[in-house]
């Protein structure tokens, strides 16, 4: 493996995706030979309050007794609806991952408050699609660092949306401009009303690895999202042995993080800086843009170091479930196909 250190992530304003930015910088960002991957700054500052809350309350409903947070499972969802840990398999070895744990949200409320899933006609047409049409559980915990999570998890959710329709309102304008048959503004339209977007709030536990048995993807394994856009914080580091709200400056460990595979087949460590968030394009998006932009295999290094976990904030930005991504298939038997080889 070649680690680069020379790449970095093409990085733009919110004010500048807002008024458009040019082709050149899409290309940088998105092209076949970039990173796949923007970063957008100067971002409102409720934002940062938000984050810190949301990324902190991940450790505490990591870490609720067992019995907690099994009425928070969903295996009609295939676990993916609340929370999930030791479901998914890991790339490397092929056994259960039980290095991270996952609570999963629809987040059809940022189409209409008042849903907690798909809409009932969208929900009975694919009535076996329960991974995507399986309504959001809650936590009832009475525990003082979840009392307003739910609110704050939707908020911040919905600010990652707003953001990601600006990503794509760019991206339709620069699909369009080389491919005349490509529907004008359809990434925006997905990203804005679609029912089946998932977020993904996740908890890295403390690594049980020393140095000389572990491996690059330890924490999580190299793969690519099949949404269109993805919308990630910067990760938040807790020292759990200070308290699971302990949280530290900057990552302890320099070579713990987020990977990118480049289109040379070189490794780039990337730093999302913490009042930033960042954009990647996922296989949804290549399979609608019939290729001019590529998803983005990337994995997750683990901390060396003992007591340190890591949290973050995936939206997958994606299409409804009868919304087609290609010639043969819609988001539901393209998401289907991708899901089944993950568990």
């Amino acid at each position: 493996m070649t680690v680069s250190v020379n790449e970095k992530p093409v990085i733009v304003t919110l004010n500048d995706l807002k008024h458009g930015i040019n082709h050149e910088t899409l290309t940088q960002a998105f092209g076949l030979n970039s990173l796949g991957i923007i970063v957008v700054k100067d971002l409102p500052q409720h934002f940062h309050a938000l984050r810190l809350k949301v990324l902190k309350s991940a450790s505490v409903l990591a870490n609720l007794p067992e019995h907690e947070l099994q009425q928070l499972e969903s295996e009609e969802s295939l676990w993916l609806t609340g929370w999930s840990c030791g479901k998914e398999k890991l790339a490397s070895t092929g056994q259960p991952d039980f290095n991270k744990g996952s609570y999963y949200v629809n987040c059809a409320f940022h189409n209409d408050p008042s849903l907690e899933g798909p809409t009932q006609e969208l929900t009975n047409q694919f009535e076996n699609y329960k991974a995507y049409t399986t309504a959001n559980i809650w936590p009832t915990s009475s525990h003082k660092d979840l009392e307003n999570f739910q609110t704050d998890l939707k908020q911040l959710c919905n600010f990652i949306i707003d953001v990601a329709e600006s990503v794509a309102s760019n991206c339709d304008k620069f699909i369009k401009s080389i491919d005349e048959t490509y529907e004008t503004g359809y990434l925006k339209r997905i990203v804005k009303n679609s029912t089946c977007t998932k977020a993904r709030l996740l908890h890295y536990f403390p690594t049980k690895a020393t140095t000389s048995n572990r491996s690059d993807d330890d924490w999580c394994g190299e793969h690519l999202d099949h949404s269109c856009l993805t919308g990630l914080t910067s990760a938040l580091f807790i020292d759990e042995s200070k308290g699971l709200t302990s949280n530290l400056e900057k990552s302890p460990d320099p070579e713990s993080g987020l990977y990118i595979r480049d289109r040379n087949n070189n490794v780039v460590k990337v730093n999302i800086p913490t009042d930033c968030l960042a954009f990647q394009s996922g296989s949804a998006l290549q399979e609608v843009s019939k290729g001019k932009f590529k998803a983005v295999p990337h994995y997750v290094k683990g901390s060396a170091l003992p007591h340190i976990a890591r949290n973050t904030l995936a939206v997958f930005c994606q299409p409804d479930l009868d919304e087609l991504v290609n010639d043969k298939e819609n988001f539901a038997q393209y998401a289907d196909r991708i899901l089944k080889s993950n568990h």
